[in-house]
């Protein structure tokens, strides 16, 4: 398949580039979402803004993003 200006791209690439934006879409999805509902605008706007292919989305949501309240049990 013929890119930009005579570049050929490979279709192996092309489905790994598809995979890879599916991937980043999903992570970022989640982690603006749940930022978002924390309140936490600072935390949005990076991953709404860097495109990390995943990595600080799920940084985000490992490290970083606001416990619930602690259940409690009977």
């Amino acid at each position: 398949m013929a890119g930009l200006n005579g570049l050929v791209l490979a279709p192996g690439l092309i489905a790994l580039l598809i995979i890879l934006a599916v991937w980043e879409m999903v992570w970022k999805g989640i982690a603006m979402w749940k930022c978002g509902r924390a309140n936490q605008l600072a935390w949005f706007v990076f991953i709404l803004i860097f495109n990390t292919a995943g990595i600080l989305p799920i940084i985000y949501i490992l490290f970083f993003q606001r416990k619930s309240a602690q259940r409690t049990r009977r």
